[in-house]
Formats: C-alpha cells, structure tokens, sequence
C-alpha cells in the first residue's frame, strides 16, 4: 500500500505563493478602496509584495 501524500492547504496556496529561490511572498492588505484616510506612503507601501519571515516560510513550505 502507497503512502498517502500531504494534502495542500488550498486557502493558503491562493493566498502565499512561492518564488522560484524558496521565499513565499503574499498581498499586503487594506489597499484596495478606503484609502484616502491614509498617508501616500502607506499606499505606496501596499502595492509592493510582503515577504514572509523564515520561521514562518519553513512552516508553511510543505504545505503550500
């Protein structure tokens, strides 16, 4: 009988996605409509990808 594989976590696939050097980046929030309370520099800062710390990239890298 096969070992059964690790099902993806399908949540986290849609959200994180992998680059091809092994770091996992994902969407900063809150810049989509509302923002005209913010500064320019929030916004600015928004539209740039966030990248995930290494703790939490190991963690999550076989699940993705």
């Amino acid at each position: 009988m096969a070992k059964s594989k690790q099902k993806t976590h399908k949540a986290s696939s849609k959200v994180l996605k992998t680059k091809k050097n092994g770091t996992i980046t994902y969407k900063k929030s809150n810049g989509n409509h509302k923002t005209a309370k913010d500064s320019s520099k929030q916004t600015r800062q928004r539209r740039n990808k966030g990248v995930l710390n290494n703790g939490f990239a190991k963690r999550l890298k076989d699940v993705i």
